[in-house]
């Protein structure tokens, strides 16, 4: 089901995503909006969040600095840039000013990856009550959005969420446990994970991105796009992500 709009504002995203739509555009130059609720839907089972080997060593490594809310705007835009194995992106104006107005009053996140200060991969989404849908990433260094993919599962898990929404099926996201339900049971899991509230921040105090130039442009790696009750913020302020990469791991292979 689809629907075309011209304009979107904060208080529509919010409600179409408690009925379990969500904007798309296009291309990254149209005007219009489209709402979309497919019939059926990619989610992430947080209890079943799967970290493939090697995936695991990068993360371990910690080769990659991790944080949360330190370069949102950033983030929304390099996801929204075009690649050369992807010319066009669904993410536009529209979408990118509401979702800095929704991050702005603590409902949309980011989770950031940076290289010796060099902002190299990340991703975004929208929190709701305990659901989370996370909308796009990007990557500009090897694994970079699959690290920030596993620190956000992490965080989401020790954060008391119940739902992480992919959105559309993907193959891509199979490898992290990725499976498809229905529209019915995707809004029965939503309908369950709005009774309760999520703590974004519940890794780790107040941060900012590393030093030495945390301003680098990135763009979206070609299988990287498109990830992603209560209307209370998750709250608390930018935070990183602490902890070791064996940490975040720990939390992940913790039994609910």
């Amino acid at each position: 089901m689809i629907f075309r709009v011209a304009s979107i504002n904060p208080e529509e995203l919010l409600l179409a995503y408690r009925l379990g739509i969500f904007p798309m555009a296009e291309s990254r130059a149209a005007e219009e909006v489209l709402w979309v609720r497919p019939h059926e839907r990619g989610i992430l089972p947080l209890e079943k969040f799967h970290v493939p080997r090697r995936l695991a060593r990068a993360v371990r490594s910690d080769r990659y600095d991790v944080t949360a809310d330190a370069a949102f705007d950033q983030v929304i835009r390099c996801c929204a840039e075009s690649q050369p194995d992807r010319h066009e992106t669904w993410i536009n104006d529209p979408i990118i000013d509401v979702f800095e107005a929704l991050h702005r009053r603590g409902f949309a996140h980011s989770v950031e990856t940076w290289h010796r200060g060099r902002l190299v991969g990340g991703l975004y989404g929208l929190s709701l009550g305990g659901a989370f849908f996370a909308e796009s990433k990007f990557s500009r260094m090897t694994d970079a959005s699959k690290v920030a993919l596993v620190h956000l599962a992490a965080r989401l898990k020790a954060g008391g969420y119940s739902l992480l929404d992919a959105q559309f099926p993907n193959p891509h996201l199979e490898q992290f446990g990725a499976i498809t339900v229905t529209e019915e049971r995707f809004q029965s899991l939503l309908s369950q994970a709005l009774t309760h509230t999520g703590n974004f921040y519940c890794l780790g105090p107040s941060g900012a991105a590393p030093d030495a130039g945390a301003g680098g442009a990135a763009g979206l790696a070609g299988a990287d796009s498109r990830a992603g009750g209560g209307l209370t913020p998750a709250g608390g302020t930018a935070a990183a992500a602490t902890g070791a990469g064996s940490s975040v791991l720990q939390v992940i292979t913790q039994t609910s």
